[in-house]
């Protein structure tokens, strides 16, 4: 949904009209979803310009995470300010009394999403339902006539 004013605004995805459309409804939208009793929480993201940095390089040096870094996060990359500049007209035009954003540090993902987490859960009036562990019992004896183990013609080499 907010693409609009950030990726699709950035690479062109979108004309400046649909963009300033956006801009100017999504205010009053937000505010209409509120009013129809739907909670309503804006989690931004961010990321320091040097993680960045840090990650993408990870990712080029790190044949398990090369994937992970696609033409689109090059693009990001360069446009660095770009995007700083569409996300603060973003946060400017959509950020209300009714639905605000609210920033996750994010450099450190893990605290960034138990933060993230825990926000969420404090923001919204829930009961905490009780939990009962299960008892696992014991495992029924093997009859002489079941497998160990299962048995595979193929399998795929330990390298790591």
């Amino acid at each position: 949904w907010y693409n609009r004013a950030g990726v699709e605004r950035v690479m062109g995805f979108c004309t400046d009209e649909e963009y300033e459309n956006f801009l100017s409804n999504t205010p009053s939208f937000e505010e209409y979803l509120v009013e129809a009793g739907i909670i309503l929480i804006k989690y931004f993201f961010d990321v320091s310009m040097e993680e960045q940095q840090r990650r993408f390089q990870k990712r080029l040096s790190d044949p398990m995470r090369q994937w992970k870094l696609s033409p689109m996060d090059v693009q990001s990359y360069q446009r660095w300010w770009d995007y700083t500049e569409a996300y603060e007209q973003m946060i400017r035009a959509t950020d209300s009394a009714h639905a605000p954003w609210y920033r996750v540090q994010a450099d450190v993902k893990k605290a960034a999403r138990l933060n993230c987490i825990s926000h969420l859960l404090s923001s919204i009036d829930y009961r905490r339902l009780p939990y009962a562990a299960p008892d696992l019992g014991r495992r029924k004896k093997r009859k002489k006539k079941q497998p160990k183990e299962i048995s595979f013609t193929q399998s795929v080499p330990d390298v790591y």
